[in-house]
């Protein structure tokens, strides 16, 4: 991987590009943000939460760019941009679009290519991760192998992809079942994953006082990906932090109740040594970056991996 200057390196970013997406009611809207020099360049399909859309999470978006990779930001049918009804049809479906929205990235890699100026041919298409907040965390799990058990219990389809080697899952929501809320559980049939199956790499993102009201537990319902998926993961729980993270969808936001400069940072570099090390076997940036999280005196954080 090019090794690039986080603090200077110029990004390119265009949207909205459209994706084609025959029978989804209306074209795919995307961002793509791109270091404006190097090639061989990884990419990073990030899937928005809740209502946001391609214009969201900024402090992750951009600084992944300036570190080397191409992020791809699709809106989702749940944004609050494209104002759908809540009795369209579509829905009751939006968690399975969702998916399809990431994988129509993956299949439109031409396309996205094309709409950038100057990053035609310098994709590596071999080394492909998928990043989530919240409701995208578990969209973009989906994609690394977790599945959504049906009433019985039973796994539903595999929507994994052999195309996406590794991930980065920010507040992704637990077990369904009996840990949900009554108003998660009737409203919310898709919030029951089973992560037996999740078994491509991944850091699990959580926030040590993330306390949701779609459950009944408390902030380790957050952990659930981290100590019942198989594989190669890590877990990196953030002191104090909240669902935003410290401020992730972007700076100064109003759904932000946990505002921290120094969380949002930590967050910045220990997904970029993370995704290094994950799509480059050998690199050394996320042992390294372990290593100066487990020295600091006063950390925002603590990591566990197996």
């Amino acid at each position: 991987m090019p090794e690039t200057n986080v603090a200077t390196a110029p990004v390119v970013s265009v949207k909205p590009v459209l994706l084609p997406a025959p029978g989804r009611g209306t074209d795919l809207q995307v961002r793509v943000s791109a270091p404006a020099t190097g090639r061989d360049l990884p990419v990073i399909v990030f899937s928005h939460g809740f209502g946001w859309s391609m214009d969201g999470y900024a402090p992750l978006a951009d600084h992944w760019a300036a570190a080397g990779f191409v992020v791809v930001q699709p809106t989702h049918l749940d944004s609050r941009t494209l104002g759908l009804a809540a009795d369209d049809p579509r829905t009751p479906l939006i968690w399975r679009i969702r998916v399809d929205d990431l994988k129509r990235v993956l299949d439109g890699l031409d396309l996205v290519e094309a709409a950038v100026p100057g990053l035609a041919g310098r994709l590596d298409r071999s080394r492909i991760a998928v990043a989530g907040h919240s409701w995208g965390a578990q969209t973009a799990s989906t994609l690394l192998g977790a599945r959504v058990l049906d009433a019985a219990g039973v796994p539903g389809e595999d929507m994994s992809d052999p195309r996406v080697t590794a991930g980065v899952l920010l507040a992704l929501t637990g077990l369904g079942g009996d840990d949900l809320s009554p108003f998660a559980a009737e409203h919310f049939p898709f919030m029951n994953p089973s992560f037996d199956a999740m078994t491509a790499p991944a850091l699990v993102i959580a926030g040590e006082e993330d306390r949701s009201p779609l459950s009944v537990r408390g902030p380790d319902w957050f952990t659930d990906p981290y100590f019942l998926s198989p594989g190669s993961k890590s877990l990196l729980t953030l002191f104090g932090a909240e669902h935003s993270l410290g401020g992730i969808p972007g700076h100064g936001v109003a759904e932000t109740t946990d505002e921290s400069p120094g969380r949002v940072a930590l967050i910045q570099r220990l997904t970029v040594a993370y995704l290094r090390s994950a799509l480059y076997p050998g690199d050394a940036a996320w042992l390294e970056a372990c290593s100066e999280l487990e020295g600091d005196p006063e950390p925002l954080g603590k990591i566990q991996s197996r």
